[in-house]
């Protein structure tokens, strides 16, 4: 059977030309003969930049043959990609030309260690190209490349493609430019100018080609090239194969072969070429891609190089829009006949290597085990699967939530030992060990109106230990210790000692994900059942005091969906003002004096409660940041079990489930400019059935309940009931909101012991709506308190749902 074969070796960076002696070529007769085999395309920078357009930036140029891409996610993902394909055998039959391209094979000639060899001595004589000399010639004059000087430094200006057959200029963006290595503004010699016609005469895109420069006005000269595109018979059939890790039979040609030897050689390589179509693998490309390219073959009478051109490019961007970076075109074959065979390397995973880097740079061993790390990559970054960008960001993200590495690059490059192969390189610094950390703060707490104010002039401050990635295994202990007073810590002194074993079942398991975290701990925190209400004078704070154990054992299905289950054993203990023990909340009377008759603060009536019981929590999230703000759904349902173990024997059941959903309201967008403005619906219920002590009771009003009011300062509830709203239309990088909410206690304070609510002159119910911006963290709001009818600006931190 009679064909050709269309090489293209693409890859990225620039090469400069190699130095020739052709000063005009013509393909015809070699055409006719099917003997074409050619390299094209020399500089493809935008295939890898279309393929890398979603979420990636470039960041650096290294050297001239790798590109390097940094990703928008905080620690850095670096990638170089140098695709390099050398030219396969088989595939066509012909005389061929025994100085460089075979006929049929790869033509001996050992084309890319002559480009190496040209490169190391062009970049020699980059260095001299700085200073450029006019051409001195009459402008307008046609120069033609033979009578170039050889002493003239040549500065570029344009590039001209002339179509013989049509008449007329190609445009700008015709996919023949591809094919130049030389740049308008650069500065070339002669033998720069008959490299480039060189490849161009030998690319197989042409049948005659021809070369000269057109004087410029400025000194300058502009290259028009006249062609006449190679041209081959009609196709009614495409078919794309993935040709990715093939190794070809070893073909040698020699020069000295005599005719009956160069027949039997391409006799040789076109046996080889039909066996590589019958075993090569299926490509990815849909059936409704290739039935498209059908139909642009079957509505020609001949295919052009200029049709190759747009099959290459379509086939490609179809690989790289779904995220394949490393996907290339590198064949035609069959051409000259009924059905273009269409060879593609879809950047298959031959390996994953993982290296660690110390602080310069260096490689290092590093102290974390290769299967932590393993196991976080994809499933599809592993070998026998194909490189996709998609795959590396993900590998990127669930790495650093390792939190164990300073820096982390996810590198893919080609694998030298197998053609079309792809190495994904995994670079890693690691954070040290042992750390240690003190901070001081000042606590800013609400006050009348909501507005911020220091809730003391005495600092605050913490001491943070750590001792992170335990025998390799990411398994750490981290112990914190807080006091809101730095003169007089033994006052007020909390601390948590916390450990922290992931992969539960063995890094190596990777079907499970779960990970044990045991805790001891002591914290004190203001009780926000013990509020007055609207019109009371304040009201004596009550502290409640946490000490004890906790462990749990957290599932996780996947990033953002998890279980959580374990055991709490707790002392709680109720505290005043002066940290003494206080069994009674307390409230001003008309004389000035205290009420100490208030509700009972603890279950057991003494100020003091121990307790036992089980945890368990489940949350299903699936939103993602969208133009700042979550899109999606977030379900969470908490259930608290009693043991019956402790003061009073406790034995009760308090479960809550929240609901929230972040919607895109598309419609509106239509007619505003910007941001796609998010309304979001949050629902919240929560219910106790058994013993509640005060402490537990929930607490109703507030920042994270119903905005427009103090904590608490609706009531103490059993069971509650919240519904919000708020509609989110960011405006010229600033978050901007509108919101109304409602919280009742269902009748159910009255069932809460003492009952707090009533005794503290609270509602039991109320709504709020206002407006907000956000900025960062800062929430600053205006609300408008529906039960007396007032409004008050408040600043807030951090989000409300």
């Amino acid at each position: 059977m009679s064909s050709a074969t269309l090489h293209q070796s693409l890859y990225t960076g620039r090469n400069r030309a190699i130095p020739g002696n052709h000063q005009r070529h013509n393909n015809r007769n070699a055409s006719a003969r099917n003997t074409v085999r050619a390299s094209s395309a020399p500089n493809h920078r935008h295939d890898v930049l279309d393929c890398w357009k979603k979420g990636f930036r470039l960041i650096s140029s290294d050297n001239k043959k790798s590109m390097y891409l940094g990703g928008t996610l905080g620690i850095g993902i670096t990638t170089g990609i140098v695709l390099q394909l050398a030219t396969p055998s088989g595939g066509g039959i012909g005389e061929g030309w025994i100085d460089g391209w075979g006929g049929g094979g790869d033509g001996g000639g050992n084309f890319w260690s002559r480009i190496t060899a040209a490169l190391a001595e062009a970049n020699k004589e980059e260095e001299d190209l700085e200073d450029w000399d006019p051409h001195g010639m009459i402008v307008g004059l046609h120069v033609p490349l033979h009578r170039f000087s050889p002493f003239i430094k040549y500065k570029l200006s344009g590039i001209d493609l002339y179509d013989d057959v049509s008449g007329s200029y190609r445009s700008s963006k015709d996919s023949f430019y591809e094919l130049f290595t030389l740049r308008p503004g650069g500065v070339y010699t002669k033998a720069h100018f008959q490299a480039e016609y060189d490849n161009l005469a030998k690319c197989g895109m042409f049948q005659e080609v021809e070369m000269e420069g057109v004087c410029q006005a400025d000194g300058t000269i502009k290259l028009l090239v006249s062609f006449k595109e190679s041209m081959w018979g009609a196709a009614k059939e495409f078919r794309c194969i993935n040709v990715g890790l093939y190794k070809p039979p070893p073909r040698e040609f020699r020069p000295d072969m005599d005719k009956d030897e160069r027949r039997e050689w391409r006799k040789q390589n076109e046996r080889d070429y039909q066996m590589k179509i019958a075993i090569s693998r299926p490509c990815m490309l849909p059936e409704s891609e290739t039935d498209e390219i059908t139909r642009w073959l079957k509505s020609e009478r001949r295919v052009t190089a200029s049709m190759l051109q747009k099959i290459r490019d379509h086939v490609q961007k179809w690989y790289h829009d779904q995220g394949y970076a490393c996907a290339q075109v590198v064949n035609f074959g069959n051409l000259n006949t009924k059905e273009i065979v269409c060879e593609v390397v879809e950047g298959d995973i031959t390996k994953v290597e993982i290296q660690f880097q110390d602080k310069m740079g260096n490689v290092c061993e590093g102290n974390t085990k290769d299967d932590v790390i393993l196991r976080e990559l994809p499933r599809r970054l592993s070998t026998r699967n194909l490189f996709n960008i998609n795959d590396g960001r993900r590998a990127l993200q669930n790495v650093n939530s390792l939190g164990l590495f300073s820096n982390i690059e996810i590198n893919p490059k080609p694998d030298e030992a197998n053609e079309g192969g792809i190495i994904v390189e995994v670079k890693l610094k690691e954070l040290e060990q042992k750390t240690a950390e003190v901070s001081t703060e000042w606590s800013i707490v609400p006050g009348s109106g909501g507005r911020p104010h220091l809730a003391s002039i005495v600092p605050g401050g913490n001491v943070t230990f750590e001792h992170r990635n335990l025998q390799g295994l990411n398994r750490s202990i981290v112990g914190t210790v807080t006091s809101n007073n730095l003169f007089n810590p033994q006052d007020d002194l909390g601390f948590k000692m916390e450990y922290i074993h992931p992969s539960l079942d063995g890094v190596a398991d990777r079907t499970k994900d779960r990970t044990l975290r045991a805790s001891c701990f002591n914290s004190r925190k203001l009780s926000p059942v013990f509020t007055g209400g609207p019109g009371l004078e304040e009201v004596p704070a009550i502290w409640v005091d946490r000490a004890g154990f906790k462990s749990n054992i957290t599932e996780n299905f996947s990033r953002q969906n998890k279980f959580t289950y374990g055991v709490v054993l707790e002392e709680i203990t109720t505290r005043d003002e002066t940290s003494t023990v206080c069994a009674n909340g307390a409230r001003a009377l008309p004389s000035g004096a205290l009420s100490m008759d208030g509700p009972p603060t603890t279950l057991s009536g003494t100020g003091i409660d121990r307790m036992a019981f089980l945890q368990a929590n489940i949350t299903l999230d699936n939103t993602e940041i969208i133009d700042g703000n979550p899109v999606g759904h977030r379900d969470v349902f908490q259930v608290d079990q009693g043991l019956g173990i402790g003061s009073k024997f406790p034995f009760f059941n308090r479960h809550q489930i929240t609901k929230t959903r972040f919607i895109r309201l598309r419609k509106l967008g239509r007619y505003l400019k910007g941001a796609v403005p998010v309304m979001v619906l949050h629902g919240h219920y929560g219910g106790c059935i058994g013993d509640l002590p005060s402490y537990d009771a929930f607490p109703l009003g507030g920042p994270y309940s119903v905005r427009g009011y103090n904590m608490g300062e609706l009531g103490a509830c059993r069971n509650i009931l919240e519904l919000a709203g708020e509609v989110r239309l960011p405006v010229r990088n600033v978050h901007t909101y509108a919101f109304a909410e409602y919280g009742t206690d269902l009748g159910s304070s009255k069932y809460v012991k003492g009952n707090p609510t009533e005794f503290f002159r609270r509602a039991g119910h109320g709504a709020s709506y206002g407006v907000g911006v956000k900025f960062g963290l800062i929430r600053a709001e205006y609300a408008v308190d529906h039960n007396v009818g007032s409004g008050s600006i408040l600043v807030r931190f951090g989000e409300r749902f």
